[in-house]
């Protein structure tokens, strides 16, 4: 075969220094690249190992049960609570299907549970019985759905709560909610007792005056029946006209007949006065326990002064202002207790003025009823406002009070929905306390 002519062979170009200065620049970049990727590496390792062991300590520690599956069902990780549940080692129970986990006749609801999850991509709760070697363990038990990262429902995350825990809590917190109330309802009654404490002269009198007036007319009606009997049996012997005539003179019969319709009616005012009073007082120990109604808020207030007042060491005025009748909704029984602490709070802040005036105020606000207490006393200290309301706290002197009156007036406002408040000082001076509760409607 015929070689080429060296004239035809092309000779090769030499690589200039620029060149291998580019390639030795981009080996380096290259290298720079790979190592920068190799540091980037490790550093992810080292987060994912430490978020594999956090995530580790979480399924070791929790003592919630704790079941992450896959999108089919499968158990892929789980907590150590659970192996301590069920009795069965931790690398028994991961691959298997979750619902084998439960006792059968809870599997229906499970596995109409994991569907709706699924479907509603939503948590679920329900209560379903894990099966134990020592027989069902009850669980409230969530399923949530685990989405990938893009967006797709991957698997179900279940957690459990022991029922029986949770029941144990909530029989507690029931309890304690039982013993708060009645430790409150105690509180009310011993508050309405030194209340009642305080009014029992004022009740001996006004008991007192009724009785004896209905007493008195009682032996008026005697005298005047003891009369007409005598004047009945001269009738019933067939005594004469003019017989007849001188008896009814000598024995007064037409003025002792208009004397007796005085009697009758003396007595049915003195029983009716007794009457209201005993109603007052049933009114007054009434526990405030029954159901919320209608009732007239300035009646109450009304009927609580007046008992205030019959216990008052000196004479105080009250006046009642705003409307004749207004309308509350709430406990009559309570609500009459917190009016009979402000008024006396008033009274006792007046003892000894003898320009004592106390102002009960009440008011159709629209959606909502006020009643206000003022009195011209000396008001209460600037330091004092702040723990007015605080239990036992008092502005009285030892003895004159329990420091629980406004505390105990605070939160039964507070039932009601409402609040009481110590208003600011007007240019009078004096204290202003004002509560506020739902209107009510007239029956």
């Amino acid at each position: 075969m015929p070689r080429p002519s060296p004239d035809l062979v092309p000779e090769r170009p030499e690589l200039s220094d620029a060149v291998w200065l580019d390639v030795l620049s981009a080996v380096d970049r290259t290298y720079a690249d790979l190592v920068d990727y190799q540091e980037r590496l490790e550093s992810q390792n080292a987060e994912l190992e430490a978020m594999r062991r956090f995530l580790g300590s979480i399924l070791a520690s929790t003592s919630d049960v704790l079941i992450v599956t896959n999108r089919q069902g499968l158990v892929e990780e789980m907590s150590a609570s659970l192996a301590t549940l069920t009795g069965r080692p931790l690398a028994s129970l991961q691959g298997g299907p979750v619902t084998g986990l439960f006792v059968q006749e809870h599997v229906p609801a499970l596995d109409a549970a994991i569907q709706t999850v699924a479907r509603e991509r939503r948590p679920v709760m329900i209560e379903a019985a894990l099966a134990t070697g020592s027989g069902p363990s009850e669980l409230e038990l969530s399923l949530a759905p685990r989405f990938d990262e893009r967006g797709r429902v991957a698997g179900l995350v279940l957690t459990g709560r022991p029922v029986g825990e949770l029941r144990r809590t909530y029989a507690a917190l029931e309890r304690s909610h039982a013993e708060l109330m009645a430790a409150q309802a105690q509180l009310v009654r011993n508050e309405k007792l030194a209340s009642l404490g305080r009014l029992l002269a004022g009740v001996a009198h006004e008991l007192n005056n009724p009785i004896s007036f209905v007493y008195a007319n009682a032996h008026a009606l005697e005298r005047y029946s003891g009369k007409f009997q005598t004047y009945f049996d001269r009738v019933q012997a067939g005594a004469t006209r003019e017989e007849l005539v001188r008896l009814r003179e000598e024995l007064k019969l037409d003025r002792e007949v208009k004397n007796l319709r005085d009697a009758v009616q003396g007595a049915r005012e003195g029983a009716e006065r007794v009457r209201d009073i005993v109603e007052d007082l049933r009114r007054l120990s009434a526990d405030g326990s029954g159901e919320s109604a209608s009732f007239d808020l300035m009646e109450t207030a009304k009927i609580a002064a007046s008992w205030v007042l019959r216990g008052a060491r000196s004479p105080v005025q009250v006046r009642f202002e705003g409307a004749d009748s207004v309308m509350a909704f709430g406990r009559r029984g309570h609500i009459q207790q917190v009016i009979m602490n402000l008024v006396q709070n008033a009274v006792d802040a007046l003892d000894g003025r003898p320009d004592g005036l106390v102002r009960v105020t009440a008011k159709d606000e629209g959606e909502r009823v006020s009643l206000s207490v003022h009195d011209n006393g000396p008001g209460v200290p600037q330091d004092a406002e702040g723990a007015i309301f605080d239990p036992f706290f008092t502005t009285k002197a030892v003895g004159k009070g329990t420091g629980l009156g406004l505390s105990i007036s605070h939160k039964i406002v507070e039932e009601h929905g409402g609040e009481l408040r110590l208003l600011p000082a007007g240019p009078g001076g004096g204290a202003t306390f004002r509560f506020d509760l739902p209107k009510g409607t007239a029956s």
